[in-house]
């Protein structure tokens, strides 16, 4: 590890270019900038689980992390290219006193230049993503509102700001689910009625994916409290019975249709560095997920799950 106190972008950029150098690897194999700004409780988690993504996507990891209160102004980096940290580069840089304000100009330095810049929040993110001064930058935007103590307020106001290129991983943890569920669809041909989703809790993923539900089949979706974990159940009445997806210990479920025999499926519950590695396979904007978070003033029933 490398550490600089009192640096600069400039010399950061410069410090990690000399240890590609000395390691006889160039930068041209990186495929992406990451911007992660998080403050401290978060940064370790968030940074880890962009490590691991990294073996998929080799990439430039810069961790933000502000620090306005009681400390001198300074800026001060960790630095790790390669070795335990696989492909990509790492550094976190914690932005003290009033350096906390100023970390554009810290970032533009650092990017690395022709290759897609993505920006992710794991917690506390700005209400404009693509009006942030980090945001800015970024082709995509990445935010998890289940991260947020009032999830519901959260999804409201990535809907109210949504600009091409936002991104929430309460979505990306529902796509096992929405495949399962229009893979079954596809086999059944009954006209579906209404939809059921078991959740844990005040759950946003629960809340998209009946958006989504709702904006596919033209349907009413209605939500039961179970013991969960997370999403326990989806259950979709048709005409010719109901068809269920049943998922009680978060790992595997039960695909039940009537006059066929019950199959199991895997769909346990993904680690952040599976949904983060999910999120940076796609950079260009995700039209499904806009679609089912502007549909959500039409889902009701959410403070059943609470």
């Amino acid at each position: 590890m490398i550490r600089l106190h009192d640096t600069s972008g400039g010399d950061i950029a410069r410090a990690i270019s000399h240890e590609r150098h000395r390691m006889g690897s160039p930068t041209t194999g990186m495929v992406l900038t990451l911007l992660i700004l998080s403050d401290e409780e978060h940064q370790a988690d968030a940074t880890e689980a962009a490590v691991n993504s990294a073996r998929e996507h080799p990439m430039r990891i810069l961790t933000l992390v502000p620090r306005p209160a009681g400390d001198a102004d300074a800026i001060d980096a960790d630095i790790n290219v390669g070795g335990d940290d696989g492909p990509g580069e790492v550094a976190v840089v914690r932005l003290r006193g009033d350096r906390a304000e100023h970390g554009n100009s810290v970032v533009i330095p650092l990017l690395l230049p022709d290759t897609p810049i993505v920006a992710w929040w794991p917690s506390n993110p700005p209400e404009n993503l693509a009006r942030d001064h980090i945001g800015s930058h970024a082709q995509r935007r990445i935010t998890d509102s289940s991260a947020d103590p009032d999830p519901w307020s959260a999804l409201q106001t990535r809907r109210l700001n949504y600009a091409p290129g936002d991104t929430d991983l309460a979505w990306t943890r529902l796509t096992p689910w929405r495949s399962v569920l229009a893979a079954m669809l596809d086999r059944h041909t009954g006209p579906v009625m209404s939809a059921d989703i078991g959740v844990n809790g005040a759950s946003p993923s629960a809340s998209l994916l009946a958006s989504w539900l709702m904006v596919n089949l033209g349907i009413e979706v209605t939500f039961t409290p179970t013991p969960g974990p997370g999403i326990t159940h989806v259950t979709l009445e048709t005409t010719e019975g109901a068809l269920s997806l049943d998922r009680p210990d978060g790992a595997v479920a039960m695909l039940n249709v009537p006059g066929v025999p019950p199959a199991p499926v895997a769909l346990s519950r993904r680690h952040l560095a599976e949904l983060l590695a999910e999120e940076l396979r796609r950079l260009t904007p995700d039209e499904v997920y806009a679609r089912a978070l502007a549909n959500l003033d039409q889902v009701t029933g959410f403070t059943v799950a609470n």
